[in-house]
């Protein structure tokens, strides 16, 4: 792959730029993802060799998260993640709406309630039964 600095780039494939942003760990990873359907470029969906601008808008999903960037910088080399923070910047609508879901999955707990002990002898005995008949 040619390497080049960010000052001579005007394009670069979406899923290279995905990688180099820090947006997947690997390359394999955002290609998967943008044929998953995961990624939008500039409202509309994309494949991996789309080629992107600076000013693109980019939104993607990775689990939970949903993310809605303008791509500030291109790069065709992953570097260290204050270089990749400087590639993108997330929308103010965007960042408040993934606080809030953040928010709201740390007040519901995720749906867990543990117990406030750990399990005496006698109850180990009884969990273990109940796993036993079923």
């Amino acid at each position: 792959m040619k390497h080049a600095t960010t000052e001579e780039l005007t394009e670069v494939r979406a899923d290279v730029w995905l990688w180099a942003a820090r947006m997947y760990k690997t390359r394999s990873l955002a290609k998967q993802a943008i044929d998953g359907g995961k990624v939008d470029v500039n409202g509309a969906g994309c494949k991996p060799a789309k080629v992107l601008h600076v000013g693109d808008r980019v939104r993607l999903t990775r689990g939970e998260e949903r993310l809605e960037l303008e791509i500030q910088a291109l790069s065709l080399q992953r570097g260290p993640a204050s270089v990749a923070e400087s590639l993108y910047r997330e929308t103010e609508a965007s960042r408040t709406t993934r606080e809030q879901a953040r928010e709201q999955r740390r007040l519901s707990g995720s749906g867990l309630n543990r117990p406030p002990t750990r399990p005496n002898k006698q109850e180990r005995r009884e969990l273990r039964r109940l796993k036993d008949s079923s």
